[in-house]
């Protein structure tokens, strides 16, 4: 009979130092396809030379990759031994990193982290760096009779492919997912077509297994060229100089061949059009409306090539 009366005592003090105990719950890592991979910049919001703020190193690291920045450069110029590439300090070097992008996309030059440099640099964009070994290559023509300026530019050393070649062949061979299959080709044929019209060039594909002047390719992450793509938002494509004849997209963006406007998607053709630009010698533009300039919106289309960059592939060529 006692211990007939203990058990309910006994379960009911089990059951409170249960209660009691810390509960822990493992959680499964989320993916969140739709976060810009620029997202960072936008806490860094308001920072200006002398600070330390969490998050500046990955900043360095975004100026570097298009061309701003260099402590590796710096530090054999002048043999300093104060060199803050891996930290979070804002130093001399990267508030003049932030002036010179400021001039470059026609901001307001401060030096500072402002709102108005923020919201330019979040875009998604071409990773081809803005600038090359420290130096803006540009190419402003300048025609009287056209009373046109141009704001376009060419790659080191004028980069071009020669006279001879006229007529390419290129091939579609992609070590991720494709999106849109069934359109892919004819998207990618409208966007050389473009070139061509403005062109003494033709562009033929041929199969994967056949060899070509021009390889173009959807990869995710690290891919074999030493420039691994960064996910959403962030690195939409990036292409090289001629003679290479490489363009890549970035596999894990929201790709669409007709964006919806207002959304995070982006549109195969636009993109297409850019970067064929670069494998043909058009480095980028400060005009915006130009497709040669290297950010883009989503949820919208850029497939007319812009007077600037009729301009500079003509230039370029010797076609005016």
């Amino acid at each position: 009979m006692a211990s007939s009366k203990i058990l309910p005592f006994l379960g009911a003090f089990l059951l409170i130092v249960l209660l009691l105990q810390p509960i822990s719950i493992q959680s499964r890592p989320t993916k969140n396809p739709t976060k810009n991979a620029f997202e960072f910049i936008k806490s860094l919001q308001g920072c200006h030379k002398g600070q330390k703020v969490k998050g500046l190193k990955n900043l360095k690291g975004y100026l570097h990759k298009f061309g701003y920045l260099s402590y590796h450069q710096e530090a054999n110029k002048n043999k300093s031994r104060n060199i803050h590439a891996n930290d979070d300090d804002f130093d001399d070097l990267l508030e003049s990193a932030i002036k010179t992008y400021q001039q470059y996309y026609h901001l307001k030059v401060t030096g500072d982290l402002d709102a108005e440099t923020v919201n330019q640099m979040v875009q998604p964009r071409c990773g081809v760096p803005d600038v090359v070994n420290g130096k803006k290559v540009h190419h402003h023509s300048h025609d009287d009779s056209l009373h046109t300026v141009g704001h376009f530019r060419f790659f080191p050393n004028r980069a071009r492919w020669p006279d001879s070649k006229t007529d390419f062949t290129y091939r579609l061979t992609s070590s991720a997912q494709v999106p849109e299959p069934d359109n892919i080709r004819s998207i990618i044929s409208r966007a050389f077509e473009r070139w061509s019209k403005v062109t003494r060039f033709t562009f033929q594909e041929v199969s994967e297994s056949s060899t070509s002047d021009i390889v173009i390719g959807f990869h995710r992450g690290s891919h074999g060229d030493n420039a691994p793509f960064d996910g959403p938002g962030g690195v939409l494509a990036h292409a090289y100089a001629p003679t290479r004849g490489i363009f890549h997209y970035d596999a894990q963006e929201n790709w669409s061949s007709n964006p919806v406007a207002g959304s995070r998607q982006v549109d195969l053709e636009s993109v297409a059009v850019h970067e064929i630009g670069h494998v043909l010698g058009l480095h980028h533009s400060e005009v915006r409306s130009a497709i040669m300039y290297a950010y883009y919106q989503p949820g919208t289309t850029k497939r007319d090539l812009d007077a600037d960059d009729i301009q500079g592939i003509q230039t370029l060529y010797g076609l005016q």
